[in-house]
């Protein structure tokens, strides 16, 4: 031990290299082998060079017992701090897998709990890089204890700072329910899975066999489960999309998401409109397509890309400010509505409206998919939550209908009846309570049963029913919708009309909390 300042201080910086390095060459050689980055490389590709300021790098536990004592590296296994991504500040923690794994104990918990009230704090967002194995079972309860205080932040920041999670290893039993509780979750393919029993824990209960990426891997929770939002290939990619994702979103509900100077007019024609969307209802088409006609410069980020496909949600821009798009869309299962499609498109509304992010809705729906398994899967209950999403939302909210908009699915899908600000159509748009087909084999059922000529008269009640109220202007005339507008102009009477809204203000009624359906 040096006894003058300047030793003691050069002390420091030698202690400081030596945890910044890690526990070994060995250990970091082991985590490059999984194809896997160490905390410290995953932190300097997320935050802006230089920028970042580590929190309690000197930790170290105090637990005894199983020879922990004896082993008490610095940092405790997390690292913790701050840096700016794209200038702005942003709170960070990542568990280093060569320390206990990354398993989570006393000193390792209290680090995130301090880091969570920071970011709180301070209205920044919080983005979590995970990569351990649970709770150190060597700390036994004290360790639960330490998981159960980042749930109960991630619940009280929610709606209140983004929060993101990264899993970047395996994120087993505690360790998967604090993404759970948070924004967005981005996996890596074949390096990261999330469970709550691991595939020794099934076999062992259920007899089945299945492995590590098949349980829980980035696919299955990107395609299956709905877990996860994005999943890529490498790390790099999905640090670099984190970066873009977090241009988008404030930095806390008290402010507005980032603008930018546009690029694309907000008068450009949008002519290929008339071509990409068929007046036919029965012929499908790509609702991607329709997206990046209208926003700037044709980019859209898009969450749940392949979960529950019949409908569409993303972030794209609108003359610079961010907007939430949410859209039917006819190439999966026609655009209809089911149980998964719901819960997608309600969570994502519900993440706009906590963030100031104006909603675009975008609807070609023939309605709610019929059959006993969406029924006895709830299609009632998940159904009522994009309507409770809906209409609990305050932000500036558009609706215009493309095509069809049939029965319960059109007023769910942000009409006019349940609070959309300002509701547009175009000249091929459908709306009525259903197709006029199934509509005139209801009400005329007993006309056509007793015609000499049921085909014919079938027909002929079809073309009166369409004619009479399905026809483009009858919601117009009604006050329905808004207007009905050139789908070349969709572009631009967008703009004006979010330009219009920005400064909406709407109060709900005081409450603690809503009750919406689960």
């Amino acid at each position: 031990m040096h006894a003058d300042s300047r030793g003691r201080t050069a002390e420091l910086h030698e202690l400081r290299e030596r945890v910044r390095r890690g526990p070994s060459e060995r250990a970091t050689a082991a985590q490059h082998a999984k194809g896997k980055l160490t905390a410290r490389e995953r932190i300097e590709l997320l935050l802006d060079a230089g920028t970042f300021h580590e929190t309690e790098q000197l930790r170290r536990h105090r637990a005894r017992g199983f020879g922990l004592e004896n082993k008490r590296p610095h940092t405790d296994g997390v690292i913790t701090g701050w840096g700016t991504v794209h200038g702005r500040t942003v709170f960070v923690y990542a568990h280093d897998f060569r320390i206990f794994g990354g398993a989570l104990g006393e000193a390792h918990a209290q680090k995130i709990h301090k880091l969570m009230d920071m970011a709180l704090a301070a209205g920044a967002p919080l983005v979590s890089l995970n990569d351990g194995a649970g709770a150190r079972i060597q700390e036994g309860v004290t360790a639960l204890a330490g998981y159960g205080g980042i749930f109960l932040r991630n619940t009280r920041a929610s709606g209140v700072i983004p929060q993101i999670s990264v899993m970047l290893g395996p994120c087993a039993g505690g360790a998967a329910y604090s993404p759970a509780l948070t924004d967005f979750v981005f996996m890596v393919r074949d390096t990261s899975q999330v469970f709550v029993t691991g595939p020794d824990v099934v076999k062992a209960v259920t007899g089945e066999e299945i492995g590590h990426d098949g349980l829980g891997g980035a696919d299955v929770h990107a395609g299956t489960s709905g877990v996860c939002h994005f999943a890529y290939d490498d790390e790099e990619t999905c640090l670099e999309e984190v970066r873009y994702l977090l241009s988008m979103l404030p930095s806390n509900n008290r402010e507005q998401p980032p603008e930018v100077r546009p690029t694309d007019p907000p008068d450009r024609p949008g002519t290929a409109l008339l071509d990409l969307v068929p007046a036919d209802g029965n012929r499908a088409y790509d609702m991607h397509a329709v997206i990046e006609e209208l926003v700037d410069d044709g980019e859209f980020f898009e969450v749940h890309e392949r979960w529950a496909t019949n409908v569409v949600v993303g972030l794209a821009r609108l003359d610079g400010q961010v907007v939430g798009v949410v859209a039917n869309q006819p190439a999966r299962l026609a655009g209809v509505l089911d149980t998964r499609a719901s819960e997608k498109a309600a969570r994502f509304v519900q993440m706009c409206d906590a963030f100031n992010i104006p909603l675009v809705t975008l609807v070609d729906v023939p309605g709610f998919l019929p059959g006993v398994d969406q029924e006895h899967g709830g299609i009632v209950r998940h159904g009522a939550k994009l309507l409770y999403a809906y209409c609990n939302a305050t932000v500036p909210r558009v609706s215009v209908v493309l095509r069809k908009a049939y029965g319960g699915a059109y007023i769910v899908m942000d009409s006019g009846s349940i609070g959309s600000d300002v509701t547009y159509a175009w000249p091929t748009n459908e709306i009525a309570v259903m197709g006029a087909q199934a509509a005139a084999d209801v009400v005329f059922r007993r006309q056509i049963a007793e015609a000499d000529d049921p085909e014919a008269v079938r027909a002929a009640l079809v073309k009166e029913y369409a004619a009479e109220l399905i026809h483009p202007y009858y919601a117009a005339e009604r006050g329905l919708v808004d207007d009905v507008i050139d789908p070349a102009e969709t572009r631009e009477t967008l703009v004006r009309t979010l330009a219009m809204l920005r400064t909406k203000h709407a109060d709900l009624p005081y409450r603690k909390h809503g009750n919406p359906p689960q």
